[in-house]
């Protein structure tokens, strides 16, 4: 065994090393010397198999090899697909891909920017938008592959150049926006072609008095608030989680932290220990695509639709995280190294930061006959990721709570992607004018999480349910008053069953069984829920240009049988995918007739919001969060919390044995509250 691989004692999920992305690199280059550019040095992720094998007797089972998934750009623009086994150092796979383009990485999108600010046709259209040919290094842009495009096809590398201007350096530069988007060829390094619009919008008149977010620019408007406290978070006696190389333990709770440069996070081998048996519920979860249509129907807007993990990753988007910014209180830090253009090791420091959190009441009850009461507060674990896609921020994390509840939930923030406008033009409805000019177009965002269910084992089944009124007229004996009412479960047996959509009008949910355990109160199988709320459907209509390459997300919920390397619903290589043969999930759909019933299953859930901008986004927008849960259902016996030591906890025997002062308290901080005057709710006289 090499030297340079070093992962004997780790987990066979840990991301890649530097010194195992190092090795992969020399290996490919060792066989292949026309090798350009890295696009991917990535966990190859073990065979579901021989990774249960492994975690279910780590001891006696054999261990699974490392490998790394590599993508390369060889010289001349073609794409290679490899796997390198890391301990024997060989390649065990180079495929050379035909009308497919890997990942967009930072350092392509870096080398758009110079090109734009030095092409003469950009600097002619700048011209032509009223910015003189000195000021063109004040002309800024975004990058964004090119989606799809008939006129260039999918066989070059290609990028659309977004444009902006920026007066002064600190000026948002998303209020200046330019008409025109440039098109890059990755091969030539240069400008290829100039998407103009048949309306011409220059830019907008600099007599409008900018408008930032930054501190020079409060301060001219008034200054910040002077009312805010601090808050201080401190936890005296540290945090109450356990961390292991990468494999976490909290409040019954154990699973392993991976992460990559698509997905960012991901978590394995979830389970909870149910009174000192442990139980399996996920084999893998993670937030696996997403797309944001924009609805303006104008071209070239149509190739906005931007796929930010598939096209750019959210790994390799990834924040390094700072405390008390984008985390407060006592954080636990990972770091990810991830591999640079030219084969170096680009290391992102607190990519991920895990921390408790205060999470309000976890149960509550007062008696009203004598106001005895216990109250018990929740604390939740977050594990938490932030990326930057261009002009949004994404703050993924994965919410833990006590009772067994995992709460997926993403916060939007960063600012709205713009368009000029004319004075006096109508948006036609497709967009809002949030700023003299500055047009921002309707879009949404929808994700995709991928749930690889292990519900107490591997045999599950997914149900919809849906809360309707009883079919029984009122009058009849089976609902003579009218008022009954009830769950309606829908097995799903095939993968065509199970292509639903949310309802509302019925609080639709699905639940993802193990049929084969019973609960022995309420005779129904034991079950995690998905309660998810905000569920727009996709708007670009069947047959348009997003339909065909996010198949994902034309429906809510898909569930699938599980087959290794199924990860990404919008296909392995997103770039440039014209959706004429719709990649990744609606591959794996097949006919729809494959059985789903009581079988290794993954259920593929697509959730979002549909953002029409208003003023109130402009310049920075305000978070929006976005959540859903995974709930257990008839998985305990009772309530799992009950073991949750409370805050204050008094029996009617106690109130009548001592109706004053503190009961019982274990928490200190309750205790000092209410010690002698109010026992957690009990009234107390006034004393004037």
């Amino acid at each position: 065994m090499s030297s340079a691989y070093s992962q004997a004692d780790g987990h066979p999920l840990d991301p890649l090393t530097a010194s195992e992305i190092k090795t992969a690199i020399s290996v490919i280059r060792a066989e292949h010397d026309d090798v350009a550019f890295v696009n991917i040095v990535s966990l190859h992720e073990p065979r579901k198999a021989e990774m249960t094998a492994w975690l279910a007797n780590p001891g006696k089972a054999p261990k699974p090899a490392r490998v790394a998934d590599i993508v390369v750009i060889a010289t001349g623009g073609q794409v290679f697909d490899g796997l390198v086994d890391l301990p024997n150092r060989t390649v065990i796979k180079w495929e050379l891909l035909d009308g497919l383009q890997p990942i967009i990485t930072l350092e392509d999108l870096n080398a758009v920017e110079h090109v734009c600010r030095t092409d003469p046709k950009v600097i002619e259209q700048c011209v032509l938008s009223g910015i003189p040919k000195e000021d063109m290094h004040k002309v800024y842009c975004d990058p964004w592959t090119i989606g799809y495009d008939e006129r260039f096809g999918n066989q070059v590398r290609l990028q659309q150049a977004l444009m902006y201007y920026r007066p002064n350096i600190d000026d948002c530069q998303y209020q200046f926006p330019l008409d025109f988007c440039p098109i890059y060829d990755a091969n030539k390094q240069a400008i290829i072609a100039i998407d103009v619009p048949k309306i011409r919008r220059p830019l907008r008149k600099a007599n409008i008095e900018p408008i930032n977010y930054h501190p020079a620019a409060i301060n001219k408007i008034g200054g910040y608030r002077k009312d805010l406290k601090p808050i201080n978070i401190t936890q005296p006696a540290g945090v109450s989680f356990n961390i292991t190389g990468r494999q976490i333990e909290w409040q019954n709770w154990k699973f392993h932290i991976g992460f990559n440069y698509r997905e960012g996070i991901v978590l394995n081998d979830i389970s909870f220990n149910d009174r000192g048996e442990v139980r399996p519920i996920f084999y893998r979860l993670s937030l696996a695509e997403m797309v944001v249509p924009y609805g303006n129907p104008e071209h070239p807007h149509q190739r906005k639709h931007a796929f930010d993990l598939g096209e750019y990753g959210a790994g390799y988007m990834t924040n390094s995280l700072a405390l008390g910014c984008d985390c407060k209180g006592a954080i636990h830090y990972l770091d990810a190294e991830l591999p640079t253009r030219d084969g170096g090791i680009r290391n992102i420091k607190n990519a991920i930061c895990i921390h408790e959190e205060d999470a309000g009441i976890l149960f509550k009850h007062t008696d009203f006959r004598d106001e005895s009461s216990i109250v018990t507060r929740a604390r939740k674990l977050v594990i938490q990721q932030v990326f930057t896609a261009a002009n949004y921020e994404y703050a993924i994390q994965w919410i833990f709570h006590q009772d067994g509840t995992i709460q997926p939930e993403i916060k939007l923030t960063g600012i709205l992607n713009t368009f000029v406008m004319n004075p006096g033009e109508d948006t036609h409805g497709w967009g809002t004018q949030v700023y003299p000019g500055v047009n921002a177009h309707n879009h949404q965002h929808l994700f995709c999480l991928r749930v690889d269910a292990n519900i107490d084992g591997s045999n599950n089944t997914v149900f919809m349910a849906d809360a309707v009124a009883s079919d029984a007229p009122v009058g009849s004996p089976e609902n003579f008053y009218g008022n009954a009412f009830s769950a309606r479960r829908t097995k799903f047996s095939t993968v065509a069953d199970s292509m639903t959509d949310y309802d509302g009008s019925t609080s639709r949910t699905w639940e993802i069984c193990n049929t084969n355990r019973l609960h022995p109160y309420s005779g129904k199988p034991a079950s995690y829920k998905l309660i998810s709320r905000e569920v727009p459907g996709l708007l670009p209509k069947p047959g348009s240009l997003v339909w065909k390459r996010g198949g994902f997300a034309r429906h809510a919920v898909h569930v699938t049988k599980y087959a290794d390397d199924q990860l990404w619903p919008a296909g392995r290589h997103v770039p440039q995918t014209s959706g004429e043969r719709s990649l990744g999930l609606p591959e794996w759909v097949g006919d729809g007739n494959e059985s789903i019933e009581n079988t290794d299953i993954v259920l593929w859930h697509t959730f979002g919001v549909t953002h029409i901008p208003a003023p109130e986004d402009f310049p920075v927008m305000p978070v929006e969060p976005i959540t859903l849960l995974l709930k257990p259902r008839n998985f305990f016996l009772n309530s799992p919390v009950l073991d949750v030591p409370p805050s204050f906890a008094s029996t009617p025997s106690q109130v009548a044995a001592n109706n004053s002062g503190v009961l019982n308290a274990p928490d200190t901080t309750s205790e000092l509250a209410f010690n002698g005057d109010n026992c957690c709710g009990r009234s107390t006289t006034s004393k004037l």
